[in-house]
């Protein structure tokens, strides 16, 4: 754990403000689930809570059987980090921050193909391109993304993209049963 130096006080509702800065470094939107943790050390941690983060092994299993089929490489990420991946070295690519660029092109709420877009680097030092992304909504709102990786020049077939859009539909809906 890293100290930052700031203390705040907590106020009479038992509320504690977060920083600005650690809210916009660790992209804490407002509104956004944070997971409280305690240890035995008297420590409060708080962590950013990711629902589809929950459903991780799941999401493994799915992209597994996806990468199988399809025979293409596939991952699963929750809002800022990759989840799951299959078809392609695991270690590479899971727990990594997603880039920027990928986050918007989530946020935009419908699939995106690499024809579309062009290819998109799912995190900074990726082997591998995004080319076709499809957003996971549960509930109205985005918590993920499951994307079919290839080379920067690859273009996803009418039936992959089908695939995906289906997958990121059922992964959805299993967050809200």
């Amino acid at each position: 754990m890293k100290a930052t130096g700031i203390v705040r006080r907590i106020d009479d509702l038992g509320r504690v403000v977060i920083p600005k800065e650690i809210r916009r470094t660790l992209h804490i939107r407002v509104g956004e689930p944070l997971e409280i943790y305690v240890s035995g050390d008297g420590e409060v941690i708080f962590k950013k809570y990711s629902p589809l983060g929950e459903l991780s092994a799941f999401a493994s299993r799915y992209a597994e059987v996806l990468a199988r089929s399809i025979g293409r490489p596939v991952l699963v990420a929750d809002r800022d980090h990759i989840i799951a991946v299959s078809g392609t070295a695991r270690k590479e690519f899971l727990d990594q921050r997603i880039t920027a660029d990928y986050e918007r092109s989530v946020e935009t709420r419908r699939p995106l193909s690499a024809a579309e877009r062009g290819p998109l680097l799912p995190f900074a030092s990726a082997p591998l391109c995004a080319i076709f992304l499809a957003p996971i909504l549960a509930q109205g709102d985005v918590i993920g993304s499951i994307a079919l990786l290839g080379g920067p020049d690859e273009l996803p077939s009418e039936i992959e993209t089908k695939l995906l859009t289906v997958a990121a539909a059922v992964l959805g809906r299993q967050m809200e049963v």
